[in-house]
């Protein structure tokens, strides 16, 4: 028996990787996109009916699971949407402060949450080599340096943030892993993950090719969440289910 498909709405849906998202849900067969949120009401065509932000509950009442990529307090509002509507959500925003965190998390015992500041698996993967790393190198200092493009509002990026807690789980006794920001141009996102020790020195560098990748990482993580309890997840759940 054919797998039904899940109904999505995309929250965010004019932004840089929301739109990817929406063009790419229009095209997938795991998917029904039913609703396309936007800041404000929108005429653009591409499947699903358009909403603005302030009718969420009706978007969400055709829709099986959120996708958000827009701004920390606009992902709030949508998440709370979410957790009354009783729909898992997949979460791409990053720049959340503590406070904010800790709304999620209270969220995520209602609904299923998936959160990822970045949802290449590529990334994913270089975040389990910053925590071997560091647990492996524990003498060699460790440090990050990412670019973005100029219009990217946060700084560090949340990516790097990962990165950087994950070189301190490895090695608990690190307080703080130095992050070079630079914001210039187009790009879409380069990491580079260094180790340096007396005489050698590692540099391990991700860079996105495009945002069709953050876009297709979010759409397999709304699959897979499609399913799962209330609860906090991440990349490295949809690692180990792999």
């Amino acid at each position: 028996m054919a797998q039904k498909a899940i109904r999505l709405a995309v929250h965010g849906a004019g932004g840089r990787v929301g739109s990817r998202v929406a063009a790419l849900a229009a095209t997938d067969a795991r998917f029904d996109l039913t609703a396309r949120i936007f800041h404000r009401a929108s005429n653009e065509t591409g499947g699903g009916e358009a909403f603005a932000a302030e009718n969420l509950p009706a978007a969400l009442s055709r829709a099986d699971v959120l996708i958000d990529f827009s701004t920390p307090d606009a992902a709030l509002r949508a998440l709370s949407a979410a957790a009354a509507a009783k729909k898992a959500a997949v979460v791409g925003t990053t720049g959340f402060s503590n406070v904010q965190r800790a709304q999620i998390k209270a969220l995520s015992s209602r609904i299923p949450i998936f959160i990822s500041p970045n949802f290449s698996l590529g990334v994913a993967v270089l975040a389990r080599l910053a925590r071997e790393l560091g647990r492996l190198l524990p003498r060699y200092d460790a440090a990050i340096a990412e670019v973005h493009h100029k219009a990217k509002k946060d700084a560090p990026s949340g990516t790097a943030l990962r990165l950087a807690q994950a070189v301190r789980e490895g090695r608990p006794d690190q307080s703080a892993v130095p992050i070079v920001s630079q914001r210039m141009g187009g790009v879409i996102g380069d990491h580079t993950l260094s180790f340096a020790g007396p005489y050698e020195r590692i540099d391990i560098t991700h860079r996105a090719g495009s945002r069709a990748l953050f876009a297709l990482g979010a759409l397999d993580a709304a699959f897979w969440l499609r399913r799962k309890k209330p609860g906090l997840y991440g990349m490295d759940d949809l690692l180990g289910a792999r």
